[in-house]
Parts: structure tokens; sequence; C-alpha cells
């Protein structure tokens, strides 16, 4: 009689459970009333599982892989590519670590022949114009990991996402070397550094604007150990006496200013003053030395005296001419 119960109930409990897993599972009676027996609910749930499985979607296929062409089949269309970047070393196939001696256009571009079926397509080949700068940087990076560009990666124009295309060009190049974007490198860093640009076009400045030095003379945009990319040393004072020797010491009277850093008293990039100097003498030196048993003010009681050795010419420094630092025994007050 139980088996005959089990025969015609079964189509009916099976109904029940299927018809449970196209609704969310509920208590018997009502929110309120007691919750479905676990036999139940497991049911339930097994058998949404299995028709959840049913429903799932077959992986979308994947794109065939691109394979290299060669350059010849890049220049079939893009024939004015080498135009420029036919003298530049990217070009020259007996470099041994230049693109032309491993596979050409495809060595920074990617695989070309997606690109040939499709060259409308952005991410058929690698367009480094719609690339994120660091994208583009572990292009070039994959070549530039030496001498001046080890320290790239960290470094403050890393930092900033400046782009290695953001100042160089490979195909259009309007520097005579380097491959820059400008004709110059002062035109090239005056488009971000204008406060640094701007200086450099007073009286006293470097001698950059003519020719006999470049911004790269005392910096490494490419990353530096130090804040400011200095090309020598970790401090200010150490890239200033490899060239300003003279001022390298040791002495055995010191100045602490000079000691402390050189632009404490000096603006590298240019000064409307003598000198590179910061403020106008004898205001400079009144910034620290403020004296009251010898005269540090360029005025006498309560009248300008033009006749002071202060007012005109070296002011301070006409007395005290060793003002860097003095290894004469009596040099305490840097005056020999």
């Amino acid at each position: 009689m139980k088996r005959l119960f089990y025969v015609l109930a079964a189509p009916a409990i099976l109904l029940f459970v299927i018809a449970a897993t196209d609704a969310p599972v509920e208590t018997a009676g009502g929110p309120e009333g007691p919750p479905l027996r676990p036999m139940v609910a497991a049911a339930v749930s097994f058998v949404a599982a299995d028709r959840q499985v049913g429903r799932q979607t077959l992986p979308a296929p994947t794109a065939p892989t691109a394979e290299y062409v060669g350059s010849d089949s890049c220049l079939g269309c893009h024939d004015d590519a080498t135009k420029k970047l036919g003298g530049t070393v990217h070009w020259k196939a007996a470099h041994p670590r230049s693109p032309a001696a491993e596979r050409g256009c495809e060595s920074c571009h990617g695989p070309g022949s997606r690109h040939i079926e499709d060259p409308g397509s952005d991410t058929a080949i690698r367009k480094f114009a719609t690339l994120t700068p660091r994208e583009a940087n572990s292009t070039c990076l994959s070549c530039h990991t030496k001498s001046p560009h080890t320290m790239w990666q960290g470094s403050a124009h890393d930092a900033r996402n400046i782009s290695c295309i953001t100042c160089h060009s490979v195909h259009d190049p309007k520097s005579p070397t380097a491959q820059l974007t400008k004709a110059t490198q002062t035109e090239l860093c005056a488009t971000c550094h204008r406060v640094q640009a701007t200086k450099m076009k007073r009286v006293s400045h470097m001698p950059v604007p003519e020719g006999k030095m470049e911004c790269s003379s005392c910096h490494n945009p490419h990353g530096a150990t130090n804040v400011k990319l200095l090309k020598t040393g970790n401090w200010i004072n150490e890239s200033c006496v490899s060239c300003h020797a003279e001022k390298r010491g040791p002495f055995l009277f010191e100045h602490a200013a000079g000691r402390e850093s050189c632009v404490s008293c000096h603006d590298p990039h240019g000064s409307s003053n003598d000198r590179l100097l910061v403020a106008k003498l004898p205001m400079l030196c009144q910034r620290c030395h403020i004296g009251t048993r010898h005269p540090s003010t360029i005025y006498d009681s309560t009248a300008f005296q033009s006749k002071s050795v202060r007012v005109i010419g070296r002011a301070c420094v006409t007395c005290h001419a060793q003002i860097h630092g003095s290894n004469h025994p009596a040099g305490q007050a840097f005056t020999r």
C-alpha cells in the first residue's frame, strides 16, 4: 500500500519542487509561518542549481592571435614613415639594439596582421597616441633601460604620468639630437617649467640662451636620486661645485649659508641682480647679519649716507671678499 502511495505522490512532489525553483523560497504559511522542511529546501536548492547550470552561456570566442608581417608590408601604406626615421638609430639595422635589427616597425607597434585586416581599429595594433602614459612608456623601456634611463620608474616625471612621446617623437622629431618634439631643450622644458624659463631671460642668467648650456647640463629628466632631478650628486652643492670647483673647499673658515646650500644666496635659473643673487647687496647679507657693534645697514643714524661703501658696487663683499670660505689663519671674517 505504501509503495503505491509513493508511486502516485512522486509526480506531484516533483511538480511542486520544479514550481518552487521559479520563485524565492519562502516559509510555509506566509512570512510569519514556520520554515519549509530542510529536505524540501535542499531539494529546491539542488534543482535550482541544476537549472542555473543549464542557463550558463558559453565563453566568447577569443580573437585570433596577430602575426608578424614584416616592415615591407607596413611601408606599402606608410611609405612616408621613414622620411625622418631613416636617419635615426631606430632604423639602423646594423645597431644590435635598434628596432630595425629585430622586427622593424613591429618591434614597437606589435604584430600587424590584424591591422592589415582592419586598418580602422585602434586595438588591432599598438597606436601610441591612444595608449596611456604607462603603456607607452613600457614599450620604450623595453629597450631604453640603461644609462640615464635607469631611474625613470618612480621619478618625478613618471609619477606625474609624463609619457615618453610627450617630449620625444620617433617619426617626426624637431631637434637635431634626442628626437625631441621641439627644436631645443629649453623650448621643450618651457612648455611645463614656465617660471624657470622666464628667469632665463633676466639680466643675470646661466648661459642657456647663448647655447653654452642646456637644461640637461644640470638635470636628468629621466630620473635621479634627488628630488630636483640633478644630474650630479644628491645635493645642490655637489651639482654646483662640479663646475665651480674653486668654491668646493674644504675651508678653514666656512660660510654657513654657503655650506648649507648654494641657493641660499643664488638663483641658478636667473636673477635681476649680479652673480645670480636672490637679493641685492647689502640686503642679501642683512637677511642673516643684523649686527649692532658693526654697522650692517646702509643707514647711519637717521640720515642716508651716500659715502657708505655698502651702497654701491660690491657692498659687503668689498671687504668680505672671500665670502664662500677662507683658508687664511686670520680669515674668520672672510676678509682674506
